[in-house]
């Protein structure tokens, strides 16, 4: 028995460890002076790593829509932000195909562990597997063609930091395509209009938002645009609920009176 776990774990490991590509230098970890701002808006917790079987999300085609509506091809090198189970992971993978890659991220150990082992029983070649941090995805820079984060953003605490670390890993017109819901962060989604404001705090903008029901909500597509913005500069979005407005507007806070 321990000879035919042994190259099953060596596998996992190795899957955990290789990297899409070994940069000079990770400015993603790099130090900073300044503060970021903090969320000005309630943060979801983190409830579980599955909202759907997969087999109920393939019924709709929710991944083939997503990648299609991302424009992700035979080559490109994508990273999958809050895999979890590896529902896109292994998709992305055969998406890409041998000439492409994917790493998925995940924060928590124990995921990023199963999912680490997933990838070596299924023997997925292009997929490598790496531990994040809360606040840094800590993604190679100049390396992605897309950013995944699916129904995953309202979980992110610091999300300034986060997309600020992010931002070097993507390659010239690389995007960052978020799914997410319309609904309040606190209810695990995030209003279309504090999405962009938030990423357009950072530097992002905004290409293209479509509805797309069979993933739960709609689709976002970013790109990075002009130079990265420095920490202490970054003004935090928040949603003003004017008494008679129906829909909440996002604001920069150093925009509001005192």
């Amino acid at each position: 028995m321990l000879t035919m776990i042994a190259p099953a774990l060596a596998l996992a490991a190795a899957a955990c460890e290789a990297p899409v590509k070994a940069p000079q230098v990770n400015k993603t970890e790099e130090k900073v002076e300044g503060r970021f701002p903090a969320a000005d808006r309630p943060v979801a917790t983190i409830v579980s790593n599955r909202w759907s079987t997969e087999e109920a999300r393939d019924r709709v085609k929710e991944a083939e829509t997503v990648m299609d509506r991302a424009g992700i091809r035979p080559g490109m090198t994508v990273a999958d932000i809050g895999a979890g189970e590896g529902y896109y992971t292994i998709r992305l993978a055969a998406r890409v195909g041998e000439d492409g890659r994917v790493l998925a991220e995940d924060i928590v150990p124990g995921v990023r562990d199963d999912l680490a082992q997933r990838v070596a029983r299924e023997r997925l070649d292009n997929v490598s597997v790496r531990l994040g941090l809360p606040e840094d995805p800590r993604l190679p820079e100049n390396s992605f063609d897309r950013i995944l984060m699916v129904h995953m953003y309202h979980e992110i605490a610091a999300p300034y930091e986060f997309l600020w670390r992010m931002r070097p890993s993507l390659r010239p017109q690389g995007e960052v395509i978020v799914v997410d819901a319309d609904r309040a962060t606190e209810n695990h989604g995030t209003p279309p209009a504090l999405l962009e404001c938030e990423f357009a705090a950072v530097g992002y903008k905004l290409v293209r938002r479509e509805e797309m029901p069979s993933a739960g909500g709609y689709i976002a597509a970013f790109r990075a645009e002009g130079a990265r913005p420095e920490p202490g500069a970054i003004k935090a979005c928040r949603i003003d609920r004017s008494p008679g407005e129906d829909a909440p507007k996002p604001r920069a806070t150093g925009d509001m009176p005192a």
